[in-house]
């Protein structure tokens, strides 16, 4: 192997491999059908309420993670900070949640 060959073989090595935008438009589709489909439950009008509002928090939190993970890349590495202040903020917001709850039930 020449020296040319040699630093073209570290040159490839260490690329990073780009993603592409095929995953960004699978995960576009997926969510343009999950919209389609919660608007066509909505629709419909004849389905049982606590079906619809089941399957529209499913179709929810499905999408909240597909973007998450896609559009914002919290998927890839060294997103670990971003993750765990998410974490303790959804853990926060909970909280102060249930305790209103709390305190104007109770």
């Amino acid at each position: 192997m020449s020296v040319d060959q040699h630093a073209d073989h570290d040159v490839i090595k260490h690329r990073h491999r780009s993603e592409g935008p095929q995953k960004h438009i699978i995960v576009f589709i997926f969510s343009i059908i999950l919209t389609v489909i919660a608007f066509a439950t909505v629709a419909a009008g004849g389905v049982n309420a606590t079906f619809t509002v089941i399957l529209l928090l499913i179709m929810a939190i499905l999408q909240v993670f597909m973007q998450l993970g896609y559009w914002m890349h919290l998927k890839d590495k060294g997103h670990l900070m971003p993750i765990l202040f998410m974490i303790f903020g959804f853990f926060v917001a909970g909280t102060a949640v249930i305790m209103a709850l709390y305190w104007v039930w109770w």
